[in-house]
This record gives structure tokens, C-alpha cells and sequence, in this order.
């Protein structure tokens, strides 16, 4: 590695396009690393536990609960900006701008830091219930059946349903990252489900049972070949909004 930093410090230098050793850091990752120290034209470069990429907060052990704490403040700051300024509260008009404002600091690049911590999902719901909170003629109902009567799903649903339909937009060709980075295709011999199951490869760490190409496996094996031969990403939502209607639960860990 520290061969690999000195060569790219040469390129840099000859192309006048010399790093600033100041914003480079190291991140050790793995349970066995050596932890070992890096330079870059002779200066010491700075060891963190987490930084932030892309606007995800990536941690050194591989949970996400400093990603969650980030969205939660970010998206409860918002709500609270909503609830301050919004006298006329009207139902289509609360919620429009929830979806615009608020959900989607919950929800930004989700599949990448999808929680699977209790602690963590029931801090990024407490948003929702927040919001679900402001009308008036719903506080005194179950959290549940107030997502039922503005028809929204909780957050764990959407981010489950949000896996599916990544893994969709790679079978189908809509995304640019093909699906064999991820999943390995099961021999098609089986009579039930559909044709595209994925094979669930075996794991111990929590970190990696967790992480994408792992948790919606045995979810996407589950689908019905209809809903998998949907042929655009807007019927495909509508097949997942139908499979809710009939199996409850199916979108919840």
C-alpha cells in the first residue's frame, strides 16, 4: 500500500496536480489489521474511525449508527422546520411536503447503509411518528394504523422495498451496475418461485449477513414470476405495493 502511495504522489508531482496531505486519511478496517502508518511525501497521514463519502458516514467496524444519528438529526431538523412554519394543515399539503423535505434525509442511498440494529431502525421511525403526530384526529391511534390512514409506509418497509427494487433495475438492464457484481444465479431447476433466484452464500459476520447482495436474497427468491417480469420499474412498484395488500409483514425484517 505504502508502495502504491508513493507512486501516485510521483504521478501527482509530475502532473502538477499534488495532493493535500491534510485531506488524506487512513481507515483501518477488517478485525486482523495491522493498523500499519502511511505517508504521503513524508508527511504522517491522519488514522480515522469514520468519514464521510459521497454524503454516507462509512465507520471502521462497518455499522452504520453514525449514519443513522446524521439523518435523524438532519430529517428532525426539517420536520421541525415544517411544523414551525405550516399553519394550514391540511393533510395532501403536510404530506407532500414530507415526502419532498423530510423522508428523503431518511432515506438517501439507503440500500448502501440499510440499518439492521433495533436501536437504529427505531431511531429513523421516530421521525415518521413525529410527523404522523401532526394531525390531530390521529394522535390518539397506534402508529400503525395512522401509517394506514395517510397511507404511508413505515420506513423499514420502503428501505426493504428499495433493495428489490435495486436488484430489479439490475436483472432488468436499468442500472449501470450489472447484477453479477453482486449475486450469484441459482441452476434454474427449481418448480416453484421465479427463474431469477440468487444463491445466499454462507456467512458469519453480522456485517456482511447484513449488507446488500446478503439481506434481500431470500426476499427476492420470494417474488412470483409475474412481479420479476414486470416490464418497466413503475409496474414493478405497483406489483410490490399489491404483494403488501395481501402478505403483510413481508417487507418488515
Amino acid at each position: 500500500m505504502q508502495n502504491d502511495l508513493d507512486v501516485l504522489t510521483e504521478w501527482a508531482a509530475k502532473w502538477q496536480m499534488k495532493f493535500n496531505e491534510d485531506k488524506c486519511k487512513v481507515m483501518h478496517l477488517g478485525r486482523h489489521n495491522e493498523g500499519y502508518d502511511y505517508v504521503m511525501n513524508g508527511q504522517l497521514l491522519q488514522k480515522v474511525e469514520s468519514e464521510k463519502d459521497l454524503g454516507i458516514t462509512m465507520a471502521e467496524d462497518g455499522k452504520v449508527a453514525g449514519q443513522c444519528l446524521e439523518s435523524y438529526a438532519k430529517a428532525n431538523r426539517m420536520l421541525g422546520l415544517v411544523k414551525r412554519t405550516i399553519r394550514y394543515r391540511h393533510p395532501k399539503v403536510l404530506i407532500n411536503l414530507y415526502k419532498t423535505l423530510v423522508r428523503p434525509h431518511l432515506e438517501y442511498s439507503m440500500t448502501v447503509w440499510n440499518p439492521h440494529y433495533q436501536k437504529d431502525k427505531i431511531l429513523l421511525e421516530r421521525v415518521q411518528h413525529r410527523f404522523t403526530r401532526l394531525f390531530d384526529d390521529l394522535r390518539d391511534l397506534p402508529y400503525e394504523m395512522r401509517l394506514e390512514k395517510l397511507r404511508l409506509w413505515s420506513l423499514e418497509e420502503r428501505r426493504n422495498r428499495g433493495d428489490l427494487i435495486e436488484v430489479f433495475k439490475m436483472v432488468k438492464g436499468y442500472s449501470d451496475v450489472s447484477w453479477q457484481n453482486f449475486f450469484k444465479r441459482s441452476p434454474v431447476n427449481a418448480t416453484r418461485g421465479h427463474n431469477w433466484k440468487f444463491q445466499k452464500p454462507h456467512c458469519r459476520r453480522d456485517c456482511r449477513l447484513h449488507f446488500f447482495s446478503l439481506r434481500v436474497i431470500s426476499r427476492w427468491n420470494s417474488l412470483s414470476q409475474d412481479l420479476v417480469n414486470s416490464t418497466s420499474v413503475n409496474s414493478f412498484k405497483t406489483g410490490l405495493e399489491k404483494l403488501r395488500q395481501h402478505k403483510m409483514g413481508f417487507f418488515m425484517d
